[in-house]
């Protein structure tokens, strides 16, 4: 052996266990809601094999101990560069109680973060923060929404669709750049997503495995949660564009969503739940120049269903069991709705339109900061058009109690300000009351 040799194996025996405790340091932790609201899913990421998940937490210290799962993902590009993903569930919380967690193993710990439970109540009023098309580069919301974050504005966050820009760039380390970013708001409130166009790379892969939301079976691609008086449903409209992974898809996912729609309007359901909030990521209305096929297109897939046939239509499955208010991204712009169905505005009044609208409110929020910068408009707009903005910053949801829903519009661009305001009224929720035809 060369004495070149002799020394790269010498190297490699001292400091080999350096490095595997370095690549099993936690990163890229981040929560969501389980099924029930005693649960919480602690999701993260190391670069190498600890064989050890493990969470400890506690209200006062960290005297309880959790332990879940870790799984080899290898990204599909050039390098097959391997991550593992880590997650455990932390059952038989205490509803409305902060807890302190850090998590790791044998290789290395996270910082210590604190959450609180979902209380286990209809009579609350949840905070959300929602917004879309969020990206590692010019992400130009991100301090802002740091900071609202930890000052403990919002109990937890929809991100409806376009993470990243994107998890699967450069052989997944964008993905791993913007969740290191992302922990210091999704390791202290629940970070739940739906999946957009640039999440379609190796048939959603990276977000199929990076993500753990509620309910396993359909791998984070939809899924639905309870949270104060709301029934809250994510679901892909990636279904009808991505095609070459399949039509069943769209099938499946139908099929699912008027089931869960069908229990969460039983009477005993939505008399204790009666928000039933949607979120994908293409919209069915907007009024953007640069994307007349999402826009004006009278054939908008995710409203009227497969082309042509027009076969597993969501805006009529959403009409038809009441719906009350939809939130879409891909659009990078903010744009409120007149409440809308099959392209007819159907406002409550012309004093209130939102006060008991005839039709579902719909809500694009896609301008968080990204890449690719923002989406121009129409000159003149579209008929069910309300309010537009191409700045960048996100939007605040207030689900005030049954029969009022509040949220506003925040301006990056202009420090923070409020630039659109919306108070929903409905008295009555459920099948059969939207009237617009």
């Amino acid at each position: 052996m060369s004495g070149m040799k002799l020394l790269c194996c010498l190297f490699c025996l001292v400091f080999y266990p350096v490095f595997s405790q370095y690549y099993g340091q936690p990163e890229q932790v981040h929560l969501s809601y389980g099924v029930t609201p005693q649960q919480m899913i602690v999701t993260w990421v190391t670069m190498s094999e600890s064989n050890s998940s493990i969470v400890e937490y506690g209200q006062n210290g960290l005297d309880q101990v959790a332990y879940g799962t870790e799984t080899k993902f290898v990204d599909s590009g050039e390098e097959k560069r391997v991550i593992f993903i880590h997650r455990v569930t932390l059952n038989d919380l205490i509803p409305e109680k902060m807890y302190k967690y850090h998590c790791g193993g044998k290789f290395g710990w996270s910082g210590i973060y604190t959450f609180t439970a979902m209380k286990d109540s209809t009579e609350w009023s949840p905070r959300l923060l929602v917004y879309g098309d969020f990206g590692n580069v010019n992400s130009q919301s991100m301090a802002r929404i740091q900071q609202e974050t930890q000052r403990g504005h919002f109990d937890a966050v929809l991100h409806v669709g376009d993470i990243a820009y994107n998890l699967d760039t450069s052989n997944g380390r964008i993905g791993d750049a913007f969740m290191r970013q992302i922990e210091t708001v999704a390791a202290y409130v629940p970070y739940m997503t739906c999946p957009g166009n640039h999440e379609a790379a190796y048939n959603f892969s990276h977000y199929k495995y990076r993500f753990n939301m509620p309910g396993d079976e359909q791998k984070n691609m939809y899924y639905s949660f309870n949270m104060g008086p709301a029934h809250i449903i994510s679901f892909s409209t990636e279904y009808y564009y991505e095609v070459s992974y399949g039509w069943s898809q769209i099938f499946t996912q139908y099929f699912w969503l008027e089931k869960d729609l069908q229990e969460a309007n039983k009477p005993e359901n939505r008399a204790k739940r009666p928000w039933i909030i949607v979120f994908g990521h293409r919209p069915m209305y907007c009024s953007n120049a640069d994307d007349p096929t999402m826009c004006s297109n009278i054939d908008n897939y995710v409203r009227v269903g497969i082309p042509h046939v027009h076969a597993f239509s969501l805006e009529d499955l959403f009409y038809k069991y009441g719906v009350d208010l939809h939130f879409y991204g891909h659009e990078h712009s903010y744009e409120r709705m007149w409440p809308v169905y099959n392209r007819k505005v159907c406002n409550g009044s012309n004093d209130e339109p939102y006060h008991n609208p005839p039709a579902p409110v719909h809500v694009v929020t896609g301008s968080a900061g990204c890449d690719e910068g923002e989406d121009p408009f129409i000159s003149n707009g579209l008929p069910w058009s309300a309010f537009r903005s191409d700045d960048y910053g996100y939007t605040r949801m207030n689900i005030i109690n049954s029969t009022h829903l509040y949220l506003e519009q925040v301006s990056d661009d202009k420090d923070g300000a409020v630039i659109d305001k919306m108070l929903l009224i409905k008295e009555k929720h459920g099948m059969g009351t939207f009237n617009c035809h």
